[in-house]
């Protein structure tokens, strides 16, 4: 018997100000003080482009990072450009945006983050995370002293699916034989609580206005919905 607990990680665990747009807002101000940018504005050349936007489609397995980053050239390149910012300007902020969304300091555990994950493991819980994101994120979680807490980190730019599609999820099983009981965690109610549902897992939403049979405004809610689980049949 192996008591898990699949972890979404941006906007559950973690957070960066501004998300995406945060990133490429910093790359501005970095380069062109007073260029006057807004978050609003960036944000619409973001709506599309990446690989969770299409979680029907499969992608490579083992995508080398500078590829996966690579793909998003010409979102980053349209976001800028729709904000305002002249092309040649903008060509030449596009590479830095990936050191700037990956830089340590621009990233925020939730307070209870690390008490709450603490607790659980307590329990006997063992901790996984399954997100949709970039190649570098067991170096984000490391940076944020979430690794001693986690047996595995499973990212979508690696497993070659995103969330809600199942066979995220059942790459999370299969590596995991035997697991039981098995939540998911997650702030999206699509990605997390019904990708979750469609291979069998109950699933708890934290930190969103939306609805769903477990949900929490915070993880401190989570220890009440697990519990503690019943080892008793551990071999």
């Amino acid at each position: 018997m192996l008591p898990l607990l699949i972890w979404d990680f941006d906007g559950t665990l973690a957070h960066r100000p501004g998300l995406w747009s945060g990133a490429l807002l910093d790359v501005l101000d970095q380069q062109q003080p007073g260029h006057g940018v807004t978050l609003e504005a960036l944000r619409p050349g973001l709506a599309q482009g990446f690989r969770w936007h299409h979680p029907e489609q499969a992608h490579p397995q083992q995508t080398h990072p500078g590829a996966w980053w690579a793909e998003l050239d010409h979102v980053f390149l349209a976001a800028y450009k729709g904000a305002g910012v002249a092309a040649a300007d903008a060509a030449a902020l596009v590479p830095l945006v990936r050191a700037a969304y990956l830089a340590p300091a621009a990233w925020r555990l939730y307070p209870e983050t690390l008490p709450v994950l603490q607790d659980l493991q307590s329990r006997g819980w063992r901790h996984v995370v399954l997100s949709n994101h970039v190649p570098e994120l067991e170096q984000v979680l490391d940076a944020l002293g979430l690794t001693p807490l986690l047996d595995t980190v499973y990212t979508s730019a690696a497993l070659g699916w995103e969330k809600p599609h199942p066979e995220a999820f059942r790459a999370v099983l299969r590596a995991h034989p035997g697991a039981a009981p098995v939540w998911m965690i997650g702030d999206s109610l699509t990605a997390d609580v019904q990708g979750a549902g469609g291979v069998g897992l109950p699933a708890i939403l934290v930190r969103s206005g939306e609805q769903a049979p477990h949900v929490s405004a915070d993880l401190w809610g989570v220890l009440r919905l697990v519990g503690t689980p019943d080892v008793s049949a551990r071999p």
